[in-house]
């Protein structure tokens, strides 16, 4: 799968150097950079945004190590959640499209004063490998 124009131009989405070295030491199991992705807030309330529906492309990275999940759009961090965390087994993951990972849970999950959907998408071919190994990880 190509990955996206502003990553083969400038970079975008690929893994900044001081997370990758940390993301190695904890072993890596799957990762993609550089891919499309999108987040969904569906019934989103939070401090100073209401979104009933609203959809956010960008470029994204993911990667499952031995230690956690974690999940970029551009350079920032949007899913950063420790393998053990009881939260990770709240969240559902499932592949659409046979190539879109989807990783969905209650807002409130990590914010308290959040609520509603958040959605997130990641386009890599290794959908399916990443939504069995999280679940291989967390029964």
């Amino acid at each position: 799968m190509a990955k996206s124009w502003s990553y083969r131009l400038f970079g975008v989405g690929r893994i900044p150097e001081p997370n990758a070295t940390a993301l190695k030491n904890e072993g890596i199991i799957l990762q993609d950079e550089g891919i499309r992705g999108s987040v969904t807030y569906r019934n989103f309330r939070g401090p100073g945004r209401i979104s009933n529906w609203k959809r956010q492309w960008y470029t994204a990275s993911i990667v499952l190590t031995e230690v956690r999940l974690l999940g970029l759009r551009c350079y920032d961090t949007i899913i950063d959640v420790p393998l053990t965390d009881q939260r990770l087994r709240r969240m559902k993951f499932s592949v659409e499209r046979d190539d879109i990972l989807l990783v969905a849970f209650d807002a409130a999950l990590f914010h308290n004063d959040w609520s509603g959907t958040l959605e997130y998408r990641f386009r890599t071919p290794h959908a399916h490998d990443f939504v069995k190994m999280l679940r291989d990880r967390t029964v």
